[in-house]
């Protein structure tokens, strides 16, 4: 097992690269990080350093995740990172599209259509007189493509619109 290419950190598997025919190793969180989107926390800053690698893979991968980063630092190092013309080309086109709807949970775990979640709060259900339970698993959720915060999905045989902001990923 070697380490991880982006934080270093001891325990990282082999993780295929989108655009470049090659793998790198990462570990759990840079993984997690790659696969759906970083969130800002004090981790990233390991970027520092890998967006200045020798490595094409390692450039890549960290010019991806600070274009996802909502931090001040994050765009003042992507201002003055430098990546050859046909790299920047390869990472800009494996950035989300910048007008697709997320829908995160309650702890920021990226909900996707025909997922399992867990209400966190008891909700009352307007106009069909009952109150959802804490605890209560939602399958098979449907995504509101127009609003980020809402999903669709199936409480005692009522299908009703939830706010995300008071679910979990099951």
């Amino acid at each position: 097992m070697s380490a991880c290419a982006l934080c270093k950190a001891a325990e990282a598997e082999q993780f295929d690269v989108a655009g470049l025919d090659t793998q790198m190793a990462l570990c759990a969180v840079c993984r997690d990080g790659a696969e759906v989107g970083p969130t800002d926390a004090p981790h990233w800053q390991c970027l520092n350093d890998a967006i200045w690698s020798t490595q094409a893979a390692d450039q890549v991968l960290a010019y991806r995740l600070l274009s996802q980063l909502d931090a001040a630092w994050a765009r003042d190092l992507l201002d003055i990172a430098y990546l050859e013309p046909e790299l920047l080309e390869v990472a800009k086109a494996g950035l989300p599209d910048e007008n697709a709807v997320v829908h995160r949970d309650s702890n920021g775990t990226i909900l996707q259509a025909g997922d399992t979640v867990t209400l966190i709060k008891a909700l009352p259900v307007k106009g069909a007189g009952f109150t959802a339970k804490q605890g209560t698993a939602v399958r098979k959720i449907s995504l509101e493509m127009d609003n980020p915060e809402h999903i669709a999905g199936r409480v005692e045989g009522q299908r009703i619109v939830i706010l995300t902001k008071f679910v979990k990923k099951s």
